[in-house]
């Protein structure tokens, strides 16, 4: 008998009907044998719609009292769902975040998991029942409500698999899985059947939006093997565990791309030590995240410094170097806000030369410029012109060969 914990996201417990469909998928899963633990988001737009309430009354509310509203969508969804179990005479039992507990640090709106007491949920299932938990949220040690920040339900699902060490952690969504690159730009992109942890780490924090990054990170930290599949259609979804040998003959595994990358450039800095700390510094304090960074060689005294921020940080940071550019020395600084990112991720790339030389030749086949290099073991990311991003993604998919399966 194993333990499967399902994960449900909003999308799949729209509707009255879908939470059925969800039911459906419980109950067969849990008639081969398996215990079930299931996990669920609010209802999709609930979320939203209650930031909004909230909103009509202040354009910041109380992060506290905001955590206790939103909490509240889960709550519908675990009962509603509970019910169509219990109606088709399968024992269940819903939870929310703060009744399981499951607790966590106190920072609202995006707390971090701390630990899970799992002694209700083992005795739960002890009795054969299933398990339905809230997602999204936990308590903190003053039995404060908080939220675990969007996508959480993910890090709630790995974070009660880990616990419990469960066989599997399934996150059902509208994909079925995890593929080479978006389908909707590379027609021919397929659906990988597995991938490892540092390739979907990769992914996600590259741009790929199936999970959220914290839930790989919980899942990757305590060998959680995950699965993502649809809600929607049958499959066997992508399986995301530890590398094994059966990955070593993918040199590549996946394009991601970004298309919410601004870049701000600052010329003839002073070239001394000290200086690079000092601006970053600047950035760091108005809690902007900086991305990429490049230093050209000095020369005559002064060097060049470029980096990049999410484009919703590009006025801010603009504004922030703009005002302390005369202080620091700085002779001019530009900005664009009209940039994206490209990466090559694969484990492949360990024991094969030859991937940086086939994506710059690919690229520059196709005229496409490359602005800013970044490299790591396992991935290799390009800043280019935003309109040359869907011709650059479908240029590498087809360079590295993606579309055909490795033997």
């Amino acid at each position: 008998m194993a333990l499967i914990v399902q994960k449900y996201g909003g999308t799949s417990v729209a509707t009255i009907e879908r939470i059925k469909a969800v039911a459906d998928r419980v109950i067969a899963t849990r008639a081969q044998g398996h215990q079930v633990i299931v996990v669920v988001s609010a209802m999709s737009g609930e979320t939203d719609r209650l930031l909004k309430l909230a909103k009509e009354i202040t354009d910041l509310p109380d992060p506290r009292e905001l955590d206790v509203i939103l909490t509240t969508g889960e709550q519908v969804t675990i009962g509603l769902l509970s019910i169509v179990l219990q109606n088709r005479h399968c024992p269940a039992r819903s939870y929310t975040g703060f009744q399981v507990k499951i607790l966590t640090d106190e920072a609202y709106n995006k707390a971090r998991i701390l630990s899970i007491d799992d002694h209700r949920i083992r005795a739960d299932l002890s009795q054969d029942r299933v398990v339905v938990v809230a997602g999204f949220q936990g308590v903190d040690a003053e039995g404060n409500i908080t939220t675990l920040g969007r996508g959480g339900s993910d890090t709630t699902a790995v974070a009660l698999a880990a616990a419990l060490k469960a066989d599997e952690c399934q996150i059902y969504t509208d994909v079925d899985g995890v593929y080479t690159t978006d389908p909707r730009i590379v027609p021919e992109a397929r659906r990988l059947d597995r991938i490892c942890f540092e390739e979907m780490l990769e992914m996600a924090s590259l741009g790929s939006k199936v999970l959220q990054i914290r839930s790989v990170e919980f899942a990757s930290k305590y060998n959680v093997p995950l699965r993502v599949l649809s809600s929607f259609t049958e499959g066997q979804g992508t399986l995301i565990a530890p590398e094994d040998n059966r990955m070593e003959q993918a040199l590549i595994s996946g394009i991601a791309f970004n298309r919410d990358e601004a870049k701000l450039t600052l010329l003839g800095v002073p070239d001394k030590p000290g200086l690079a700390y000092q601006i970053l510094a600047l950035i760091a304090d108005a809690n902007i995240e900086i991305d990429m960074i490049i230093q050209n060689v000095g020369a005559d005294g002064h060097t060049d410094f470029t980096f990049t921020v999410h484009r919703n940080e590009f006025k801010k940071a603009l504004g922030i170097l703009q005002q302390q550019a005369p202080s620091l020395g700085v002779q001019e600084v530009r900005g664009d806000d009209r940039i994206a990112k490209i990466s090559v991720v694969g484990v492949g790339m360990r024991s094969h030369a030859g991937i940086a030389s086939t994506l710059f030749k690919a690229l520059a086949a196709e005229g496409i410029n490359i602005q800013m290099i970044s490299t790591s073991e396992i991935k290799i990311s390009v800043v280019v012109d935003e309109k040359y991003l869907e011709l650059g993604v479908r240029t590498l998919h087809s360079a590295f060969h993606l579309e055909q399966a490795t033997a």
